[in-house]
This record gives structure tokens, C-alpha cells and sequence, in this order.
């Protein structure tokens, strides 16, 4: 049994990995100056599997590595266990919004440099221009709808973590530490094929934590952190998330 001060350590410390390597890399294929820039999808697919990999692997000895609240909510409503889901929670929100921080100092000059040269005109777009950074740190839909939006939201959700309550049912994936690696893989897979609607937030920390940060950051031309939107990728995992545990306490 985790002690609550594990699980908050572990946490935060998993969860900010993730989000560094998740929101580093919506960084490097967006801004001007970036080596990466304009990579595409699959490498941000890629980016954000890996950032479950390592911030799991970084804070299961800790805490478990859940690193997203409805992770945590899947589990206690299949366990009925809600005690120490706060700490999990907490952990979670402070540790987005440190990993959000942490990605911003990593490419602090290309967020300084997002600023308009000033030629751009209505029929003459300055390529140089400011560009929005919102979806480096938070999601977007492509299509605004909030009922659809929060439909992708819940079905993706129980993509993620239906399977992630079923991988405990094979010990040797447990015993081999290779859990963490198909759970990574499992996200790749969610955002390749789940992702276009959204962008697969799937986890309400990872939206919610970083979209603060946005609030706040000195980012020059940053754009709106548009709160309009904000409920859709709290409400839509959590509901997801709750929905897996009830079907996987009921099924199996």
C-alpha cells in the first residue's frame, strides 16, 4: 500500500514527465524555429506515448503511475477503494502543471520569438505572423460541436482505460514491468486513430493543469486559452473513465 506522501510524489514527478514530453513535442512541431516543425501527427502520437512511458515507469515504484485522474476514477469505481483518490488527483493537477512550465522554459526562445513581423495583411497573410499556442499546452476540436466533443471524449476514454483495468488480469505483464510499455503503446494507438475529432485529451489533468499554465505564462502573442471549451476534456474522461470501471467490474 502506497502512503499518501508516495503517491503525491509520485504523481506529480510521473505526471510532469508526461506533460513535458507531451506539450515538448506539440512545441516542436508548431513553433517557427523548431527542427521539427511541421513533423505531423503521428510523430505527436508517438511524443505523447512516449511521455506515458516514461513518467509510468518514473512513478510506479511511488505511486502506481496513474498520471490521469480518470485512470484513478476507473480503478475506484471498480474497486470501490476512494480514499486516496484525492492524493492521486492532486499529485495529477500539480504535476500537469509543472511538466507545462517545464515545456515552456525548454522552448522559451521560440515562444519569445512568436511575434508578428508586421506585414501581414488580409490579402498578403504574414507567414511570420504570431501563431495561436493553445494547442501546444491544451486540446482543440476541430469541429466545435460540445455533444460531439464530449462523445470522442468519452469513447476514447474507455479505449484508454478499459484495457489498462483489463492488462491487470495478466500477471505476467505485471511481473515483467512491461504493463507500463503496452499501456504507451495503447495511447500511440488512441491518438492515431481517436485523436483527429479532439486531439485526445483522455485525461483531465493533461487539459485542465496545462491550460492554466497557459492562462498565465509571459508568452508573447499567445493567443486565447479559450475556457469556452475547458469543461468538454474534464467532464468527457471523467464520465469515460467512470463508465470503464462499471463495465469491467460488471464483465469480468
Amino acid at each position: 500500500m502506497h502512503s499518501n506522501g508516495d503517491i503525491f510524489v509520485g504523481e506529480v514527478i510521473g505526471t510532469a514527465i508526461l506533460i513535458l514530453f507531451g506539450a515538448g513535442v506539440c512545441a516542436a512541431v508548431t513553433l517557427k524555429h523548431s527542427k521539427a516543425r511541421a513533423s505531423g501527427w503521428i510523430v505527436i502520437a508517438f511524443g505523447w506515448g512516449f511521455g506515458v512511458l516514461a513518467g509510468a515507469y518514473t512513478a510506479a515504484p511511488l505511486s502506481g503511475g496513474h498520471l490521469n485522474p480518470a485512470v484513478t476514477i476507473g480503478i475506484a469505481v471498480d474497486t470501490g477503494k476512494w480514499d486516496k483518490v484525492w492524493v492521486y488527483l492532486c499529485g495529477q493537477m500539480v504535476g500537469a502543471m509543472l511538466g507545462a512550465v517545464l515545456a515552456y522554459l525548454v522552448y522559451l526562445a521560440q515562444f519569445n520569438a512568436n511575434v508578428s513581423s508586421g506585414k501581414d495583411t488580409a490579402e498578403a497573410p504574414d507567414e511570420d505572423g504570431p501563431l495561436p499556442t493553445l494547442g501546444i499546452f491544451s486540446t482543440i476540436p476541430e469541429i466545435r460541436n460540445p455533444v460531439a466533443n464530449l462523445i470522442t471524449e468519452i469513447i476514447a476514454t474507455m479505449g484508454l482505460v478499459l484495457p489498462i483495468l483489463a492488462f491487470g488480469l495478466t500477471k505476467g505483464l505485471g511481473e515483467s514491468g512491461t504493463t507500463v510499455l503496452i499501456v504507451a503503446l495503447l495511447v500511440v494507438g488512441i491518438g492515431l486513430s481517436l485523436g483527429g475529432p479532439t486531439g485526445y485529451a483522455i485525461n483531465p489533468a493533461r487539459d485542465l493543469g496545462p491550460r492554466i499554465v497557459h492562462q498565465f505564462l509571459p508568452i508573447p502573442n499567445k493567443g486565447t486559452s479559450d475556457w469556452g471549451y475547458a469543461l468538454v476534456p474534464v467532464v468527457g474522461p471523467l464520465i469515460g473513465g467512470a463508465l470503464a470501471g462499471v463495465i469491467y467490474n460488471a464483465a469480468f
